[in-house]
């Protein structure tokens, strides 16, 4: 990729990116949006790879939106809305719909967009020394990139709200209230993770994620389509050939 705001690396069936402009804890503009949506769509097509990670550079996870890279004499013309749309949007859409365990290694600060990101994995593993923040309403805009749906299901309603005009908090505090998966756990997780049955965590993923907008009856349709489709699948067969030998031993 070009100028490497972000970096892809591929290796034992396990795709890290990278975000890469430490000087601005990994900041994202333009340029590391498109670098970054790319990154995660050849992970995602990437047939050899079986788990996503991603990080930071330096001492940072990702310090959000590059508002320094905004003219202050031009904020009359600045539609967020519509850089909402192109960029954070279609990224987090983007990173819903992919099939593959999403790991976020929050190895330093993740605030404002940059937590949304981070929320918007499947498990979050953070260094001991990470801090967490929205920071949102110091600057007078409200939560985006996700954030809205993502931090309430994850902590609750009452602790999203208290979220929302604290400080930032520690990987402790933030492993007590269920924003984080684990600490210092990196390594272990990539390795669970790979473990994992593909066909059958892409269709679980998928029916947590409907789960919030559909009935239970409609749900329980989409497990028999789920489960009709994994046990069709060769991982499915594997396991259960060696499940049933094993007992017999």
């Amino acid at each position: 990729m070009s100028d490497q705001l972000v970096k892809l690396a591929i290796k034992n069936n396990v795709a890290t990116i990278t975000l890469n402009r430490p000087e601005v804890k990994n900041a994202l503009n333009d340029e590391a949006h498109e670098q970054l949506y790319t990154a995660f769509e050849e992970a995602n097509e990437d047939s050899e790879v079986r788990v996503i990670v991603l990080t930071g550079s330096g001492n940072a996870f990702c310090s959000g939106a590059d508002l320094k890279s905004i003219d202050p004499n031009d904020l009359e013309n600045v539609n967020y809305g519509r850089i909402l749309r192109e960029t954070y949007n279609k990224l987090i859409t983007l990173m819903a719909h992919i099939g593959k365990p999403i790991i976020a290694h929050i190895n330093g600060v993740a605030v404002g967009a940059g937590l949304s990101i981070a929320l918007a994995c499947d498990y979050r593993v953070a260094d001991q020394g990470a801090s967490f923040g929205l920071g949102f309403l110091k600057i007078g805009l409200v939560p985006d990139a996700g954030m809205s749906y993502y931090l309430p299901r994850l902590v609750g309603y009452p602790k999203a709200l208290e979220l929302a005009i604290m400080d930032t908090i520690s990987s402790e505090k933030a492993l007590d209230i269920g924003l984080i998966s684990s600490i210092d756990n990196i390594d272990k997780t990539i390795q669970s993770c790979l473990a994992l049955p593909p066909t059958a965590y892409r269709l679980m993923k998928n029916n947590f994620r409907e789960s919030f907008d559909h009935h239970l009856a409609e749900l329980l349709e989409m497990e028999v389509t789920a489960q009709r489709e994994a046990s069709e699948s060769k991982e499915h067969r594997v396991a259960l050939d060696y499940f049933v030998n094993k007992s017999k031993r």
